[in-house]
């Protein structure tokens, strides 16, 4: 059914109004001219008809148009800021000027929102104190949820990802597809063994099961061994489930190397064991084999201990971590340590270092009376040499070699064990002319994960698990589905005359809120000279973008970002013209749904206000940095923030699925063109 807006309805009552006082007109004088009226009047009549009919039109089009000016319009900007101030949580007071012949329903209006204004408040201050508690509890679950050392996602029965934690992403992102929420987990993982396991869990049927399994990143490079688990309080989805990841890579390595050293033992000395025996006859002529079988035992030994570490409990520490826990240690202890070291990552049992630090500290301490000590850091190629520095006498090695003896505390490993352990020694020196005792361990590179962002957060949200699935992209609510809200900065304003994109960024939309963590930002090489004129509007310049990806390769990185996603954009139709002509070269398509924010302003405040994206922000109380603004990131968030908020005025106006914001949108077709076909929607 058609539903009409305010003004129309009343530009037709105004209608029905000037053709009705045009027939009465025409009837009186039909009435008048067959009374008495004679043939020579009926030219008089007709002019002075025609004329008085002109004047009825020209009088109730002016009346029509003083109405609609000061009266039906101002009711609908008042509705449009009203609704705004209902749904979009916009503060400001209403403006009575533009209203000012709505006599006192301007009046009444600001009541009515100050009111709903107070009342709301009130709510947010009698819940504020069970919220603060709620919040407290929460923030201390995502902390330990961060720091957990395995990685821990939740899937849904479809495996789609509805919580992963930041060793999740360091381990699985890469370059070519970033960890998101809502996409498949064998987006990241290999997925046989996956599927297996999460077969046998169901088939079992048994809620407190556990399956164990090996896989892979899709890259290879990495083997994972997981732990998977049917989630509890899943609301609905049955097949939902917990699994844990951990990085065995460089286990299954070290276990693989002692596999070949055992081998070789037995390939090399069975041999000289052989020849032992056929020449054991008292006399010189039997040491020789002895003394050879004695060598290679030497050299397999000698290789033993290069590998012995490898298959300890290790893991990555960065150095700095590494004093600032030895500097509480020693403080522990009566001790100071200076510790001003670069950033480097060692592989190491950290508790065992600092244990094995500290107990030396305490040995010089009790020899020399040394109380202050610093930390003495190098890289030495694969190796990082790590010590103690002091002033003061220097124990000799025999003193040295009988500390390593000791256990580093009572009841623990001693210090010959751990630096074993570590395939490391401990070495006296000089640094400085101060004394030193360090030793050795393995330098690593810490996985960085994409972007390098080592934040420690939780991304997740437990209303995918009972997100409904829709099969027609038109009869989803508009929080069921998933936006990509991006935009474009280029060398110009004519991609069919040369220009390119020289940034692009995005940031996705699930359930109704923006992910902060889920951030698509990436500086492009355009493959010209960006113009001075454009570089002094978005600030990319020629040296920034030197070394960057080129168009192709950002278009294809962000086709991958949007995969399954809706975008949305502030004037569409300019930011997709830059990517769909790169399509045919590389072989995909941008099939995806498109909102344009230009549009739906123009359905919620009506097409005669002004729609650019200043004004939106400005008239929905929308932040926007000035350093970031007419950047490409900048300009994304924003245009996602005002998204969010005009579409629940939408849904205050009955606009509750994707098909019904397209018919709002298509309505305005002349003010921009609609990018959405049958295809899109489908």
């Amino acid at each position: 059914m058609l539903k009409l807006g305010l003004r129309t309805r009343i530009l037709l009552f105004f209608v029905a109004i000037a053709l009705g006082a045009v027939a009465a007109l025409a009837a009186g004088l039909w009435f008048g001219y067959h009374r008495g009226g004679s043939p020579q009047m009926f030219g008089a009549l007709m002019q002075g008809a025609i004329a008085a009919g002109f004047l009825i039109l020209a009088l109730v089009t002016w009346i029509w148009f003083l109405f609609d000016t000061h009266i039906a319009r101002p009711i609908d900007k008042m509705a449009s800021a009203m609704r705004a101030r209902a749904h979009a949580d916009v503060e400001e007071v209403l403006e009575a000027e533009d209203v000012r012949y709505l006599g006192d329903l301007a009046a009444a209006a600001s009541e009515t929102t100050a009111t709903l204004a107070t009342a709301r408040a009130g709510l947010t201050e009698a819940v504020q104190r069970e919220t603060a508690r709620l919040s407290s509890d929460k923030g201390k679950l995502e902390q330990l949820l961060a720091d957990v050392p395995p990685a821990v996602l939740l899937c849904t029965g479809r495996h789609h990802l509805v919580f992963y934690n930041g060793i999740a992403r360091q381990l699985l992102s890469g370059g070519q597809r970033p960890v998101c929420l809502d996409r498949n987990v064998f987006d990241y993982l290999s997925e046989g063994p996956i599927r297996d396991a999460h077969h046998r869990l169901l088939e079992a049927g048994d809620p407190d099961g556990v399956a164990e399994f090996l896989c892979l990143s899709p890259c290879g490079l990495r083997r994972l061994a997981g732990r998977m688990r049917l989630a509890g309080d899943n609301e609905g989805d049955a097949g939902a489930y917990v699994m844990t990841l951990r990085d065995v890579t460089q286990e299954v390595a070290a276990y693989a190397r002692r596999d070949v050293l055992l081998s070789d033992i037995f390939m090399q000395i069975r041999p000289a064991v052989t020849e032992l025996h056929r020449s054991m006859v008292p006399g010189p002529s039997s040491q020789g084999p002895l003394n050879a079988l004695e060598r290679m035992l030497d050299a397999l030994e000698a290789r033993f201990e290069a590998c012995r570490s490898d298959g300890w409990p290790m893991a990555s520490t960065e150095v700095r971590e590494l004093a600032e826990q030895l500097r509480r240690e020693m403080a522990g202890a009566g001790l100071t340590l200076h510790a001003d070291v670069a950033a480097m990552t060692v592989r190491c049992n950290a508790f065992d270092i600092v244990s094995l630090l500290t107990h030396i500290a305490i040995q010089v301490r009790q020899a020399t009376a040394a109380l202050h000590f610093a930390l003495s850091v190098s890289a030495e190629g694969e190796r990082v040499s790590i010590g103690l520095v002091w002033d003061g006498p220097a124990p000799d090695r025999e003193e040295l070699d009988a500390w390593l003896k000791q256990p580093v505390f009572e009841g623990a490993v001693t210090c010959d064990t751990i630096l074993k352990a570590h395939g490391s020694q401990m070495r006296l020196g000089q640094e400085g002319g101060r004394n030193l005792i360090a030793t050795e361990l393995k330098s690593v590179e810490r996985p960085t994960g994409a972007g390098g962002d080592l934040s420690r957060d939780v991304t997740y949200d437990f209303e995918l698990l009972s997100r409904l699935h829709y099969e027609k992209l038109s009869d989803a609510k508009l929080d069921a589905l998933t936006y990509v809200v991006f935009d474009t900065e280029t060398t110009g304003l004519l991609p069919e005359q040369g220009d390119e994109i020289v940034q692009i960024a995005a940031v996705r939309i699930v359930n109704g809120k923006r992910i902060k963590t889920e951030v698509f930002d990436l500086l492009v090489n355009p493959g010209r000279p960006i113009p001075a004129s454009s570089t002094a509007v978005h600030g990319v310049t020629d040296d920034m973008v030197r070394d960057a990806v080129d168009v192709a390769e950002a278009v294809r990185q962000f086709h991958r970002f949007a995969e399954g996603a809706v975008l949305v954009a502030h004037n569409a139709p300019f930011d997709m013209e830059f990517l769909s002509r790169r399509e045919r070269e590389l072989g995909l398509r941008f099939h995806h749904a498109i909102v344009d924010t230009v549009l739906v302003s123009a359905s919620v405040f009506g097409q005669a206000e002004v729609h650019t994206l200043d004004a939106l922000a400005k008239r929905l109380g929308v932040t926007i940095d000035e350093k970031v603004r007419h950047t490409a990131l900048g300009d994304a968030i924003a245009t996602a923030d005002v998204f969010i908020k005009m579409k629940e005025m939408l849904v205050g106006q009955g606009c509750h699925r994707f098909g019904d914001l397209l018919t709002q949108t298509r309505r305005h077709g002349r003010l921009l063109r609609d990018l959405n076909d049958d295809a899109r929607i489908a």
